[in-house]
């Protein structure tokens, strides 16, 4: 008799284990009466698409469809999600397909968590066809498919209705509900739209305009709208566009993204990258609540295409430097008494909408006048009308879609306390440089029901345990060593009522035994020495530790949680962080093929390599510059810096380490308190003392580039001096040297051949290794207005 207890003891003990130890089972189609559990996948029949239940967190999961080769970064890319706002328990949980015809996803506590509400006396089957659209279907057709209720995501032929929309996600790990959307409007228009906690308002096509002026037309009855997978995309409202590779291609996806931006993205098969070749809006300060209420969108640098920024209007503060879009706070108390208020002029600047009331020819004193009087107004624009000659008011009830530009010939007058205009007036205003958060916590607030128990069956179960005690407690101890592996492998992270991010606080003792007590150095550098190590999960790291610690805990983490939750393919990933007493560590992904700049002595960079790695360079320093929803300079571009992978794809590392180990040196945000850079690769701008901007960076990228093609290091060309000007002319003798044999022979390829890198001499390109040290000579003109930014560099070494 012991041992069927035994079996079925070892049962119970094997289906508590966690999910770490189930196998996946595909499915190609679900009959009627059956069901998916947690550990089962229904792919398409070519294999492209697969859906199931995807992990976002600790024990939670979203049941969704998505590509089944990940991308080169090992993420896989999400295309419809069911339950994308009420995560589902891993154990237990399934999706069932009932006779009755209607599909069911239940939770643990067997409440239903989202259906698609059909019924059928036929049987069905849930099929997922080639195209990515899960299907419910009987003998005379489908009852219902995903096509028609998209998330934030289209596929080629994909229609989009009057009753579908797609919804951005909240951050880029967290798939839940955001607040961008793309829709139909009631007038039969194809429109963008913020939609926040306190306010909301369509951004595209430009409100400003009417429809026809922008373009579209509302006599369309059809409300429908897709896109081909040659790229073409068209409207019911007359809105169309070719993708920037318009042909054929293995896959293309249409995606609300989570900065308000539309766009369309083409695969690249063999780097398994997604490309954007198209997107809706060219100047991120015009998406309305980018920066929230009481604050406004800046440009870093001149040109209404470079990287965004906000900051607080004067008077104000941000409610949380980590999230842009809960906007700002004042930090005095506005009177309703008209005597006690002034204004304060702010150039060039305009916000957009909730205007109290539009007032026509009005002077500058009766527009004052009219704000002073009102306890709602919270400052005016008053603006020019080129056309009829006068000024309009328009006072301000909310402080929303903030944005200053050049081109806006007019200020705005922020309404403020007398006694405090001079005084706001005087005061620099900090400007923050934190992107928002990629990660939101959803917690799922629920109480799970306990199943009754046999009470005898119970008896029985422990009575026979005693038993078959010594038998089994062999195997209960190798299991349960397992259990607590695993269990301390995971020890930092959420339960599965919260969605992670996977980005974690590591304690010293762990990345000091990671490291055998910092043996093995791979790397050092200005800010830190950087070390291998193995975590306890296996995966093999690169552990850096910083030199300088001046700053406090909470400061240092909110700086970190910055930089982990950047994310981009061409960005080295950071895993974790350690912030114990004066100890700062940094833990990020290890690169088989170490840096650039070994590559480089080495000699093992063919010209094909070398292009792809100038390319993926600039594509990580786009992201920091214009993408991300912050302003984000590396300050230290080197080839030191630039490490690559197994297939030698390039990622930038050490972005925000000039963060990181600059506070506390008496700068602020927005400026820096002492030269940052490697001597040979800096900008002028650094020893001239002039502003600092993107373009530092594009400088050092420009030497970087010219130090690829030629195998040349700019400490290797220089020409003697003393102090500043003898850093400078060392630092520039690459530059002039490459520039002279342009010069001399620049008509012909014979200054090419010349200063190549002889490793390459006969071996490459030359009409790619041109364009390459014509981008890198525009890179380091020392006007640094003049140089280009790295997205118009992508272009020129990726023409369409």
């Amino acid at each position: 008799m012991d041992t069927p207890i035994l079996i079925l003891l070892i049962s119970l003990f094997l289906s508590s284990l966690p999910p770490l130890f189930s196998i996946s089972s595909p499915y190609v189609t679900l009959p009627a009466s059956s069901s998916l559990s947690v550990s089962d996948i229904l792919i398409s029949a070519d294999g492209i698409f697969s859906a199931g239940f995807y992990n976002v967190g600790e024990n939670a999961y979203w049941f969704s469809i998505w590509f089944t080769k990940p991308t080169s970064d090992g993420n896989l890319t999400v295309v419809w999600m069911a339950n994308r706002d009420q995560p589902i328990n891993g154990k237990r949980s399934k999706l069932s397909l009932h006779k009755s015809g209607n599909l069911k996803l239940t939770d643990a506590a067997q409440f239903t968590v989202w259906s698609t509400n059909t019924k059928s006396r036929s049987p069905l089957q849930l099929q997922l066809l080639s195209t990515g659209n899960l299907v419910l279907r009987n003998q005379n057709g489908s009852v219902w498919e995903s096509f028609d209720s998209p998330t934030d995501t289209l596929l080629p032929n994909q229609p989009m209705t009057r009753n579908s929309k797609l919804v951005s996600s909240r951050s880029r790990n967290n798939f839940s509900s955001g607040f961008y959307s793309l829709f139909f409007d009631y007038d039969n228009i194809l429109r963008l739209l913020f939609d926040g906690a306190e306010a909301s308002s369509t951004y595209w096509p430009d409100p400003g305009l009417v429809s026809w002026e922008a373009g579209r037309t509302t006599y369309n009855n059809s409300q429908t709208a897709a896109f081909n997978s040659s790229g073409y995309f068209r409207s019911s409202d007359d809105f169309k566009f070719n993708a920037s590779d318009y042909g054929i291609v293995p896959w293309r996806i249409l995606k609300m993204d989570v900065d308000g931006n539309v766009r369309l993205y083409s695969l690249d098969e063999e780097r398994r990258i997604w490309r954007v070749s198209w997107q809706a809006i060219s100047q991120p300060c015009k998406i309305h609540g980018v920066c929230g209420p009481n604050a406004m969108c800046n440009y870093d640098h001149p040109g209404e295409n470079a990287g965004r920024r906000c900051s607080c209007l004067p008077g104000y503060k941000a409610k949380n430097l980590t999230d842009w879009s809960l906007g700002c706070e004042p930090e005095f108390n506005l009177s309703c008494n008209a005597a006690e208020s002034g204004f304060m002029e702010l150039p060039h600047t305009e916000f957009y909408g909730y205007d109290i009331k539009f007032y026509e020819n009005y002077t500058y004193e009766k527009c004052e006048e009219v704000c002073l009087k009102s306890c709602k107004c919270y400052g005016f624009n008053f603006k020019f009308d080129g056309d009829k000659g006068y000024y309009n008011c328009l006072p301000k009830s909310l402080l929303l879609n903030g944005y200053r530009s050049p081109s806006f010939g007019d200020p705005f007058y922020l309404k403020l306390p007398k006694a405090s205009v001079t005084f706001y007036a005087n005061r620099k205003q900090e400007i923050g440089l934190h992107c928002p958060p990629t990660t939101q916590n959803l917690l799922l607030d629920r109480g799970y029901k306990k199943p009754k128990q046999n009470r005898m069956l119970q008896f029985m179960v422990w009575f026979a345990s005693a038993f078959g005690g010594f038998e089994i407690i062999c195997i209960c101890f190798v299991w349960l060593l397992l259990y607590k592996t695993q269990q301390r492998s995971s020890e930092n992270t959420q339960s599965y009522v919260q969605v992670v991010s996977g980005f974690r606080k590591f304690t010293y003792a762990e990345l000091k035994k990671a490291t055998r007590n910092f043996r093995e150095e791979i790397g050092r550098g200005g800010s830190g020495i950087v070390y291998k190590g193995v975590l306890s999960d296996r995966r093999v790291a690169a552990i850096k530790r910083l030199n300088e610690a001046n700053q406090g805990a909470a400061e240092f983490l909110a700086e970190v949680s910055f930089i982990g939750r950047v994310n981009h393919m061409n960005l080295i990933e950071i895993w974790g962080y350690c912030v114990e007493g004066n100890h700062r560590l940094l833990v990020y992904e290890y690169m088989e093929c170490g840096s650039l700049g070994e590559n480089l002595i080495s000699g093992t960079l063919d010209w094909e390599k070398r292009f792809d790695i100038a390319v993926g360079s600039a594509r990580g320093l786009a992201y920091l510059h214009e993408e991300c929803l912050e302003w984000v300079l590396h300050c230290d571009v080197k080839p030191q810096n630039i490490l690559l992978d197994s297939n030698f794809q390039s990622k930038v590392a050490d972005f925000g380490l000039s963060k990181l180990v600059n506070r506390g040196g008496g700068g602020k945000n927005s400026s820096f308190s002492r030269v940052r850079g490697t001597r040979g690769y800096m900008a002028p701008e650094w020893i001239s003392n002039l502003p600092i901007s993107s373009k530092v960076d594009v400088y050092s990228y420009g030497v970087v580039v010219m130090e690829m093609v030629t195998g040349k290091s700019p400490m290797t060309m220089g020409g003697q001096g003393s102090g500043n000007t003898g850093e400078m002319m060392e630092q520039r003798g690459l530059v002039k040297w490459v520039r002279e044999k342009m010069n001399v022979n620049g008509e012909n390829e014979l200054w090419l051949e010349e200063i190549i890198d002889p490793v390459m001499k006969g071996k490459c390109d030359l009409r790619k290794m041109g364009i390459l040290i014509q981008v890198a000579l525009e890179c380091v003109v020392e006007d640094k207005d003049a140089r280009p930014t790295m997205s118009q560099v992508i272009e020129r070494l990726l023409p369409h």
